[in-house]
């Protein structure tokens, strides 16, 4: 089984979809590393050996952050607006959509469950 990062590359995708699993690395970036290393992209992931892993490996290390590292990167962008109190700044600490996307019929994934506000029976009293 390939293991790139830590992570264990599904073994009957196709490698170029295989290595989508990696954080950083989409198709695009996929594609341009099998490129460079002349590897055919429509290739079973478990027929690629361990010397193109290796090779992956070092391409992946040497060029682009990926994993831990652009995690990292990501979560100290985020802490950064944060500190100086930017809109979006703001925006993630409400965990609420920080990209102009409108809350008031729409945004579940980011506001989560909707909550009932309205609907309960007021008693009235006589006096």
């Amino acid at each position: 089984m390939a293991r790139i990062y830590g992570i264990d590359l599904k073994p009957k995708l196709q490698i170029m979809y295989s290595l989508s699993e990696i954080y950083g690395v989409g198709p695009f970036v996929a594609k341009k590393l099998l490129k460079e290393l002349k590897v055919d992209p429509t290739t079973v992931t478990e027929n690629i050996d361990d010397v193109t892993i290796a090779q992956l490996t070092k391409l992946l290390e040497e060029n682009y952050k990926v994993e831990g590292e652009l995690r990292q990167e990501v979560f100290r962008n985020i802490k950064r607006l944060k500190d100086i109190r930017s809109y979006r700044g703001d925006r993630h600490k409400k965990n609420l959509p920080t990209k102009g996307q409108g809350t008031r019929k729409n945004g579940r994934t980011r506001k989560g469950k909707n909550m009932a506000v309205g609907g309960l029976k007021r008693v009235l009293t006589k006096t």
